[in-house]
């Protein structure tokens, strides 16, 4: 218990409905045994009330006829088989609306406390449920105790309502010993009505205690501390560390595409040194493509590139600026900067032997 407390007083957040839903298929759910009992309770009252007339009744016509014509039934050999086969089909066709009910009734009570789950870890073979000192553990525990005072405390108040109810009709009871077996029959029904009703009452007001205790205490069980919560966000977004280094290599990798495509390009245009654009245009193209662009060190690095491989370079600030914000890497330049472009690019082409004009935008 010592250990428990300190960890439990660690978990200050809210449970996620990652854990949640992971309890859930585990078959780790907020479950009160005393809705469950209300519920058989509400089942057992529906059957006494409405059903045990019929139930009797269906009973005593069965027997009825079984005496009337005993003389009759053949109970040697194999006509006690079927004799018995036939007086247990009538018994079981009798009980079997009443089993339905009730089990019915035990459905809804699971129902109604949480949504249906398949699991089979509740049920599987653990250690711990052999281990004498676990048991030793969950039989001395808080829960054990809970319990414990929970399960007297619902006899003591259930047995005296039971009392207070049958205590008035004690007079009945002492002459339903001599009055006819039909008359019998209702004062127990009314009897027993009443019993239930006065129990229902009270066990309504336990089961909904009940309830909120154990999904209280169900919550605070699946709550989470700090650092559980950014191991979950970890797994569930991934670590930011590694997102940050795989978006730095992505990062890399362009830019190691992008200085790759400098010494095949056209013309630089520089700032002269703050920002350098590099576009590519041959006569397959539209228009003119970025296919590099930087600035401060990597402009340096692509202005160096370019000399290497014999790129013209043309100094035009206000051109390498405008195109430096204006166009992506493989994306073509804006129509914008056609004209200014064609100029620049004209110049360049006319600059190399065997090469006039450049390129002339359409209208």
């Amino acid at each position: 218990m010592s250990d428990e407390a300190p960890e439990q007083e660690s978990k200050t957040e809210d449970p996620s409905s990652k854990k949640l839903e992971d309890a859930h298929k585990k078959g780790d759910v907020a479950k009160s045994q005393e809705v469950t009992t209300w519920f058989m309770l509400l089942g057992s009252a529906l059957v006494f009330s409405m059903l045990a007339p019929w139930t009797s009744g269906q009973l005593a016509g069965s027997l009825r006829l079984v005496i009337m014509n005993a003389d009759q039934f053949d109970v040697t050999g194999a006509g006690f088989s079927s004799f018995f086969n036939g007086l247990a089909f009538v018994m079981i066709g009798v009980v079997l609306v009443p089993l339905a009910v009730l089990a019915a009734c035990g459905i809804l009570a699971n129902l109604v406390q949480h949504r249906p789950v398949w699991s089979f870890d509740p049920v599987m073979p653990k250690l711990s449920k052999i281990s004498p000192l676990a048991g030793a553990k969950r039989l001395f525990s808080s829960e054990a105790l809970v319990n414990f005072g929970k399960g007297l405390a619902k006899i003591c108040v259930v047995g005296a309502v039971v009392v207070a109810v049958a205590w008035p009709e004690r007079d009945r009871l002492d002459t339903m010993m001599t009055a006819d077996p039909h008359l019998i029959l209702a004062d127990f029904q009314e009897l027993g009505t009443k019993i239930f009703t006065a129990v229902l009452l009270v066990i309504t007001a336990v089961a909904a205690a009940d309830f909120f205790y154990v999904r209280q205490k169900w919550w605070k069980q699946h709550m989470m501390t700090l650092q559980e919560t950014r191991e979950e966000y970890k797994q569930m977004e991934g670590d930011p560390h590694v997102k940050g280094r795989i978006r730095q290599l992505r990062q890399e990798r362009a830019r190691k595409r992008m200085m790759a495509a400098v010494p095949d390009s056209t013309v630089v245009i520089t700032n002269p040194t703050h920002f350098a654009v590099a576009l590519k245009y041959d006569k397959s193209m539209a228009a003119p493509k970025c296919v590099a662009k930087g600035a401060d060190a990597v402009a340096l690095r692509i202005r160096a590139l370019a000399k290497e491989s014999d790129v013209p370079i043309v100094e035009n600030p206000p051109l390498a600026r405008a195109l430096f914000a204006s166009v992506e890497v493989d994306e073509t330049i804006p129509a914008e900067h056609f004209k200014a472009v064609a100029e620049v690019i004209g110049f360049v082409l006319r600059l190399k032997p065997g090469q006039a004009g450049g390129w002339r935008p359409s209208a």
